[in-house]
């Protein structure tokens, strides 16, 4: 049983920098121009594969205030952490979810009559109001009521209000174009928000509003209202060029070991149908990581790993546990450390390059990671709490 304990399943490795996090939480709070606005850290998915308890922890004792999450789940994983906060649990879709997040004092979203109805229900079950915030599509097409429903929403919440069954917290809404600061459907949107909430006001509803993200609380102070939501920042994840600008760190390094290294002649092929031939003498490095680890076999030939500082190409086909460097006349020893996704100062692969090479973004890059069998270990940010 002891062994068990100590064998990794797999040989992928995912270091969190909870440093980084508190920092990075800090650039956007400082960011926030009117001290009553909220700082919301989400930790949706896992925290984007970083390790959704530790880093709530580590924002919220670098001044977030609130968690946001996708699913009741997740937000009881974080009550049963023990983390008191407000949490925002914003995609609900059974009446049983409603009532757990009720019980356990969550926020929840409506969207949609039928959603309202769960969360009175819960209210009524609960014998204390159901928290709601009150999403309105005002452009993204994608969650939220749509706009010519949203009044008979906002009249349907006030009477469920009215009864106490709920609580009207917020109203609230998502960018689709977040990241551009200068797009003209943020105005938009804002505008539309505006116009929902001061419907709501007018009906007797005294709630908040809610819109920016991460680069748009950056960016954006008009749109701050009462309260951020900072997801993609938090883990130093923006597109490259406003990550650098703000100062944001990377989070995430994932690293591997070299497990066999061997000397091939010219002329021999690598890895599954010999998609690539080596073009002369040369020494290859396997690596004890594949798709099955999160790494896409489709970077076959477009990925580098770094060995003591020096980057190397990946030949070959990445299979599903497995995958071949070319180390060239450099003799590289069985078990150093590769590192396959650090930090620009030392000459790593970066989440942005993945992201660059896979037509995707950094976020969706984080959350390969996120396995059970990762050996997943966080850094503790500096002065937090045990």
């Amino acid at each position: 049983m002891g062994a068990q304990s100590i064998v990794p399943r797999r040989y992928l490795n995912v270091q969190v920098d909870l440093s980084a996090v508190a920092h990075n939480t800090r650039i956007v709070r400082q960011a926030v121009r009117r001290p009553t606005t909220a700082v919301m850290a989400v930790v949706k998915a896992d925290a984007y594969g970083h390790g959704a308890i530790d880093v709530a922890r580590a924002a919220l004792d670098a001044g977030a205030t609130w968690l946001g999450v996708c699913t009741t789940a997740e937000a009881l994983e974080l009550r049963r952490a023990g983390l008191d906060a407000p949490i925002l649990a914003w995609l609900q879709n059974s009446a049983e979810s409603m009532h757990l997040a009720t019980a356990a004092d969550v926020d929840v979203s409506v969207q949609s009559a039928r959603t309202l109805a769960f969360a009175v229900d819960a209210g009524r079950s609960a014998e204390r109001p159901a928290r709601v915030h009150l999403e309105v599509d005002t452009g993204l097409a994608r969650g939220g009521a749509a706009l010519q429903r949203s009044a008979a929403l906002l009249d349907a919440a006030k009477a469920a209000q009215g009864q106490g069954l709920i609580e009207v917290v917020s109203v609230w809404s998502h960018l689709s174009h977040g990241e551009v600061p200068g797009h003209h459907t943020l105005d938009d949107q804002a505008k539309l928000l505006d116009d929902t909430w001061r419907q709501a006001v007018d009906t007797g509803l005294n709630i908040r509003r809610h819109l920016a993200g991460s680069l748009s609380a950056l960016t954006r102070p008009d749109l701050h209202l009462d309260m951020i939501r900072t997801g993609s920042a938090l883990y130093g994840l923006l597109p490259y060029t406003e990550r650098h600008s703000f100062d944001l760190r990377p989070a995430m390094r994932v690293t591997s070991h070299v497990a066999l290294t061997k000397r091939v002649e010219a002329g021999q092929g690598v890895s599954y149908e010999h998609d690539w031939v080596a073009p002369n003498a040369l020494n290859l490095a396997l690596i004890p990581v594949g798709y099955a680890d999160g790494i896409p076999r489709c970077l076959s030939g477009r990925l580098e790993v770094s060995i003591r500082g020096r980057r190397y190409p990946v030949v070959g086909r990445i299979c599903m546990d497995q995958m071949t460097v070319n180390c060239g006349d450099e003799k590289v020893e069985e078990g150093e450390e590769v590192v396959l996704i650090g930090t620009e100062s030392d000459g790593d692969p970066t989440m942005h390059e993945w992201a660059l090479a896979l037509s995707t973004t950094p976020c969706e890059v984080a959350t390969y990671f996120d396995r059970p069998y990762a050996n997943r270990q966080t850094v503790p940010a500096v002065g937090a709490r045990p």
